[in-house]
């Protein structure tokens, strides 16, 4: 089979099949093209040509490339390559999986930027209350902490996705759908929005379900989204990178530093493994260590 066909096969199946978001595809569809170009260069056209020495000299080639690619961004490329091989050998496509042999390089844990209980205050006190906007941004900010939900999540919701009342159907990767439970704060700034500003915004535009409009009423994107924060932070003074992701960081450092469980933490998230969850363990861990060394009389 053609490379360029059993790439666009393999993305068909993570989007349909597998139910990846759209962003995730995209990012698989911009590395296989990159890694599709690289053997084309080497008069590599077809999937039955490509053998294990290939890939590791593909993999060796974007490591040492200049500028030097994030180990991250290695780690997902690896992923991408792996996962089109063993799509066509498990399809019967090929009949073996030359990218076996091929391990992603070691990232260095990196650990959440989580912050401050005062911090996040400050940050869902920004927005104007007495603008439609406002409103939906403060709604969006406290949902966003109230939750731990990723942003991709919170754009997708829709109003009915509220009608359990103090709880919250939040569709995470791959279609799974979980239940988070939603604060006082968070449903009062969800109601205010839903009364005094969600109706003057759907006005101004086509009739949708989704629960976050934007300011000519369609839906939310992830981008605007992720706008909200970084304004509701400079407004805020907060020096400090804050993303969507540090939303969630804070809500579940927040969590375990106020004594939850790390799986019921890991059910909130929307986590397969609690491995994943753990590291937000080492950050409650040099909470404790620093209060420690300044409370203790023979701490230092």
């Amino acid at each position: 089979m053609r490379l360029d066909r059993a790439v666009d096969a393999y993305l068909r199946h993570i989007s349909i099949e597998r139910g990846l978001s759209d962003h995730t595809v995209a990012a698989y569809r911009h590395d296989l093209v990159g890694y599709v170009a690289w053997l084309d260069r080497r008069g590599v056209m077809e999937t039955g040509d490509v053998t294990p020495e290939l890939i590791a000299e593909f993999a060796a080639d974007r490591a040492s490339a200049q500028p030097p690619v994030a180990a991250s961004s290695l780690a997902r490329l690896q992923s991408s390559v792996r996962g089109l091989h063993r799509f066509l050998a498990r399809e019967g496509i090929e009949p073996a999986d030359p990218s076996t042999r091929l391990r992603p390089p070691k990232q260095a844990q990196r650990l959440p930027k989580a912050l401050t209980i005062d911090q996040v205050e400050r940050l869902l006190d920004a927005p104007d209350r007495d603008s439609p906007q406002g409103l939906r941004d403060r709604a969006l900010l406290e949902l966003l902490y109230a939750t731990g939900a990723r942003v991709s999540e919170v754009v997708q919701l829709d109003v009915d996705d509220l009608a359990h009342g103090d709880v919250l159907r939040v569709r995470g990767k791959g279609s799974k759908e979980r239940i988070v439970p939603v604060g006082s704060y968070a449903r009062a700034a969800i109601d205010a929005y839903l009364t005094r500003a969600r109706p003057e915004l759907s006005r101004r535009g086509r009739a949708t379900p989704r629960l976050f409009l934007g300011s000519r009423g369609a839906p939310l994107s992830r981008q605007s989204a992720w706008l909200v924060i970084r304004d509701a932070a400079e407004r805020a003074g907060l020096t400090a990178h804050v993303s969507p992701h540090t939303m969630r960081h804070s809500f579940a450092t927040h969590l375990l530093q106020g004594g939850a469980d790390v799986r019921v933490v890991q059910e909130l998230l929307g986590h397969a493994s609690v491995a994943t969850t753990q590291i937000y363990t080492h950050v409650s861990v040099d909470a404790l260590r620093d209060v420690y060394a300044t409370s203790h009389p023979r701490a230092r």
